[in-house]
């Protein structure tokens, strides 16, 4: 159980999840009780939580296709029937984006109904596995700030590091009309983009190959946010490379030799931090 004295949030953890207890940490760090709660604990015990959190790893080793075993797990439908009947917040990160779109949570323009697919990424030739990336690279703010429940701590545009991980983590879809309704209802949360924030599809910027440089989604109520990159791996200054060429890596230089400045918030944290302000006062989001 958490020894932190703030709302209270469940972490769902499924066979396969690895990144659970460092999200935790980030969820911590920001002032949020965070339970690991396990996939096959009662589900009614998830009314007693004030929003939830489905983190990385690779539920059921991604059999069929990643988050598509989990999200039927009657767990899963529990945090649906908080979502969308009690209005509780849900982020989804890597893994659990695939969760949430599997079970229609996002995009949620028809709730329940699979309107996108995080498809196996394109082929990046510098990496020996085919199609799997894992490095560092840099999102923007699509949305206005306070349209997301885990962006209100951002500035507007703002330009984050942070690192992905993942061998399917394209965002598509064979609906020719779904991402203008995306772009019209501002639920493009994230855009992978270089560092002075240019929106381009190429390999060094978009290396799964999202449509619209897509890296996270929200509900049209803005209460459910699906994201590919690990902002609980950028939540600590710490954590930050030394070589990206921004003002967090000149950051993170500074603080060399000092334990208690690299201890300080990195760049996924405001996610953390937004989702704790939204619990802390629901009715001004």
């Amino acid at each position: 159980m958490s020894q932190v004295d703030g709302p209270k949030v469940a972490l769902i953890q499924f066979p396969g999840s690895n990144c659970e207890w460092e999200t935790k940490a980030a969820a911590e760090a920001a002032g949020i009780a965070c339970d690991v709660f396990r996939w096959n604990r009662n589900p009614e015990l998830l009314s007693d939580y004030d929003g939830y959190i489905i983190g990385g790893g690779f539920s059921y080793q991604d059999r069929v296709r990643s988050g598509v075993i989990a999200c039927k797990e009657p767990i899963v439908a529990r945090v649906m029937t908080e979502v969308t009947g009690r209005g509780k917040p849900v982020v989804g990160i890597c893994n659990g984006a695939q969760v949430l779109v599997e079970s229609g949570l996002i995009p949620g323009i028809q709730t329940g109904d699979v309107e996108m697919a995080l498809a196996p990424n394109r082929t990046d030739p510098e990496h020996r596995i085919a199609g799997f990336c894992c490095r560092w690279l840099f999102i923007k703010l699509a949305c206005a700030p306070e349209r997301c429940r885990f962006t209100a701590d951002m500035r507007p545009g703002e330009i984050i590091p942070i690192p992905i991980a993942h061998g399917e983590g394209r965002f598509t879809t064979n609906d020719s009309d779904l991402v203008a309704k995306l772009q019209a209802n501002d639920q493009i949360v994230f855009q992978y983009c270089d560092a002075d924030g240019v929106v381009e599809d190429r390999l060094e910027i978009n290396p799964n190959g999202a449509v619209d440089n897509i890296a996270g989604l929200c509900n049209p109520e803005g209460t459910v946010m699906a994201m590919m990159p690990h902002p609980e791996r950028a939540s600590f200054l710490r954590q930050v490379p030394t070589d990206l060429g921004d003002c967090w890596s000149r950051k993170r230089r500074a603080a060399y030799g000092d334990a208690k400045a690299l201890d300080a918030p990195g760049p996924g944290l405001s996610v953390f931090t937004a989702m704790r302000d939204a619990l802390l006062a629901p009715q001004s989001v």
